[in-house]
């Protein structure tokens, strides 16, 4: 059989695919045996472990939540969240609303007369603190003072014109008292015979009360926080 040019020229060519094969395959076999591309397929298999471990807990979270609401939504934790809910208004945390009465209360503007003291024209804070206890006595359910939430644990003190309440809340004539609570009984309170109503009257204190439908009174403007004080027999960690 004769050979031909092409048959030459396809030897060569398979000679020459041939080598490049073998060599291409040497390299990428001393690829794969450096250590940087070591390092990034284990690399790669971590963080493939880490994705399925981070689903795994995804899975237990949405139904540890799911358990969560259920139960939240329970018949029995009607009483509980009824509870809580009581709490939070008395601790002054949330906003509410009701019927009540407004009382403003004024500094006197009759004319001082001479040889008198001035100081009995002006308000005081045991002036508002009477006007307070009063209306604690009467039930009054939340109060509030310019805006500011009243609290058991509010302070009032004079501090020159003005008063200080809530700690770092400085409060000018007139103060408002806003209470929600039983109408005729906080009203007859204040205005009982020798109450405190007649009392800031006979210093020309000026003194204003109305009924209120639907009043808004807004939780406590800052934390309180019990530093020194903790629950009878609560167990005390060491630090």
């Amino acid at each position: 059989m004769r050979i031909r040019p092409f048959h030459i020229a396809l030897a060569l060519v398979g000679l020459v695919m041939g080598i490049l094969l073998s060599v291409q395959f040497r390299v990428t076999k001393e690829t794969m045996r450096t250590p940087q591309i070591s390092r990034v397929q284990v690399m790669a298999s971590k963080v493939s472990e880490a994705r399925a471990e981070r689903d795994k807990k995804q899975d237990q979270v949405n139904r540890m939540r799911a358990d969560l609401d259920k139960i939240a939504g329970g018949a029995e934790l009607g009483p509980l969240r009824e509870d809580l809910k009581s709490a939070r208004i008395e601790a002054g945390l949330t906003e509410v609303s009701g019927p009540g009465i407004e009382v403003t209360l004024n500094d006197s503007n009759a004319p001082v007369k001479p040889g008198e003291n001035p100081n009995l024209y002006v308000l005081h804070d045991e002036d508002i603190l009477r006007v307070l206890n009063e209306l604690r006595a009467a039930g009054a359910e939340a109060l509030a003072i310019n805006g500011q939430r009243v609290l058991a644990a509010t302070e009032i003190r004079c501090t020159g014109p003005t008063i200080l309440i809530n700690r770092n809340q400085r409060l000018t004539p007139p103060f408002v008292i806003s209470a929600i609570g039983n109408q005729d009984n906080m009203i007859n309170s204040l205005k009982m015979r020798s109450g405190v109503v007649d009392y800031l009257q006979a210093f020309n204190i000026q003194v204003s009360i109305k009924r209120i439908a639907q009043i808004n009174i807004p939780p406590l403007p800052v934390n309180i926080s019990f530093d020194y004080a903790k629950p009878t027999g609560e167990v005390q960690k060491g630090p």
